[in-house]
């Protein structure tokens, strides 16, 4: 079985999707490796490391995903512009995929791969069981992503993170709101509590009060009504009109005290909710920082402007795009950690298996045999 280790060409994109030494646990699995030459570069990972554990330098990406019976990637197919083909319609037909897809946010390229029989798998649809902690792509990179948007938020910030006692003063910490306590806004609540912050975090659900406060941070809770506010994988769920009412109320006493808001709320497949509206940000003190790790889906602030920072009423409003590619060595180390245990779980005696009764399996399988496995 061959193993295809393709460039990322997204713009920006620094991650691959197999560093060195996980391409030499494959190789030892029994798979041959194919690593598109120079695709390690952006993560500097130089090709002569791949060689060294056994894997094959292919020269471009034409015949690398010709050739492959696996492709592994960080970022979903695209047209490659310098091929005048989309990534798609370069792999062997019948291949396996397994890449980040948000297959719900883009229907046209299930479509293709259907059309190319590809068997795909998503990356962003491990299901969060014990047996796949390992293989979780979301909440390594969502580490990353944390980590990245309180380093944006402390340079970013006119002031001093800690409080400090000098022959000039006394100089009070920053404040910090983290609106989500999922893996990206625990991240964020301990990197600015290493930082000296104090820090406050809200979160619909009630069951991560104890997570933020084991950290040092102050829970906001407020009572919402109507439905649950977590899915059975643990994830926020759409609230209600009423509860959106309150969530706003309460969060609009607390944004205007702060020096920094970072944003990590999200739903999955849906457009980020609004959390802070304009208003919100009018009231705020000049000076103060709004970073929106949900710039991706749409942002929690009505005013943020993805890929862009923009400044309104005095307030800088951060919208990055893909920050795990800022980090890109750990990022694609924790990545390959968990596709190629992925992989591994798909594998037996050096060979694919696709078990479909198995969940890990069964729910990542976005397309197989011709047709999409999932509405």
């Amino acid at each position: 079985m061959r193993v295809g280790i393709p460039k990322e060409i997204v713009p920006d994109e620094k991650r691959i999707a197999l560093v060195p030494e996980a391409a030499g646990t494959l190789v030892k699995a029994g798979t041959e490796v194919l690593v598109e030459a120079g695709a390690g570069e952006g993560a500097f990972f130089p090709d002569r490391a791949y060689e060294e554990v056994g894997a094959a330098l292919v020269p471009d990406a034409r015949t690398l995903l010709a050739h492959a019976d696996v492709i592994l990637k960080v970022q979903k197919p695209v047209q490659n512009a310098a091929l005048g083909q989309h990534e798609v319609d370069l792999m062997k037909e019948g291949a396996v995929l397994i890449s980040f897809l948000h297959p719900e946010s883009d229907p046209d390229l299930v479509h293709r791969l259907v059309e190319r029989r590809i068997t795909s798998f998503s990356m962003d649809c491990i299901p969060r069981i014990a047996r796949a902690q390992k293989m979780d792509a979301l909440s390594s990179q969502s580490t990353i992503a944390g980590y990245k948007a309180a380093l944006i938020a402390a340079s970013s910030l006119g002031k001093l993170f800690p409080m400090l006692i000098t022959a000039a003063g006394t100089v009070p910490p920053a404040k910090v709101l983290v609106l989500g306590a999922g893996v990206a806004g625990l991240q964020a609540i301990a990197t600015t509590r290493r930082l000296g912050a104090v820090v406050q975090a809200y979160d619909v659900r009630p069951a991560v009060k104890e997570q933020v406060e084991s950290i040092g941070a102050t829970f906001l809770s407020v009572e919402l009504a109507g439905k649950s506010t977590e899915d059975a994988g643990g994830y926020a769920q759409e609230l209600s009109e009423e509860s959106q009412h309150r969530e706003r109320a309460l969060l609009h006493r607390h944004v205007s005290e702060v020096d920094i808001v970072i944003t990590t709320a999200l739903i999955p497949g849906k457009r980020a909710p609004i959390l802070i509206t304009g208003e919100m940000v009018q009231q705020m003190k000049m000076g103060s920082v709004i970073v929106d790790l949900a710039a991706e889906m749409g942002g929690n602030c009505e005013l943020t402007e993805p890929g862009s920072t923009v400044t309104k009423h005095g307030v800088s409003i951060h919208g990055p795009l893909n920050l795990p590619s800022s980090i890109p060595v750990h990022a694609s180390q924790m990545y390959s950690r968990n596709i190629s245990s992925f992989l591994l779980h798909l594998m037996r005696n050096g060979k694919l298996e696709l078990d479909f009764n198995d969940p890990i399996t069964n729910d990542t399988c976005i397309t197989h045999e011709g047709r999409a496995r999932h509405p």
